[in-house]
């Protein structure tokens, strides 16, 4: 009886791998067949697409660099003629708006080395963004 229980278990064991080894060879023909497109090509597309993404995120943080520049501008020439109070607060608004400039300026020249991360360039323009709407608001009041 043992050794029964012993000969099905090996027999169910390479009916297993059989079929594994089956279902995978299927598997690899299956996409090779149907592949839109050479793994070459594919890995250029991805590439091609990649350096689109990057250049519309440079362009993007270029803009708000610019725009960061113009908004600290407004931000000191309108803080000359704030009372004392606001000129502190003026002041604490102000550094962290130069702070996210100069990161923006660093990560732009990461970007023309090559050596931009995507969580940094992420993390700038996000940063850029919430210095120039913080900064808006300042100025509204």
């Amino acid at each position: 009886m043992i050794i029964r229980r012993e000969n099905r278990r090996r027999e169910t064991m390479k009916r297993v791998a059989v079929g594994s080894t089956i279902a995978a060879a299927a598997g690899y023909l299956a996409g090779l067949l149907t592949a839109p497109k050479p793994g070459k090509q594919t890995r250029q597309d991805i590439k091609k697409a990649a350096d689109k993404s990057l250049a519309e995120a440079e362009k993007d943080l270029k803009k708000l660099h610019t725009e960061l520049d113009k908004v600290i501008k407004q931000a000191k020439t309108q803080g000359r003629k704030a009372g004392v109070k606001a000129q502190k607060e003026m002041t604490v608004v102000l550094e962290k708006a130069k702070d996210s400039k100069e990161k923006a300026r660093e990560v732009l020249s990461a970007i023309h080395e090559g050596d931009a991360e995507d969580k940094d360039l992420k993390k700038a323009i996000k940063d850029a963004n919430d210095a120039i709407a913080n900064l808006k608001t300042y100025l509204k009041k």
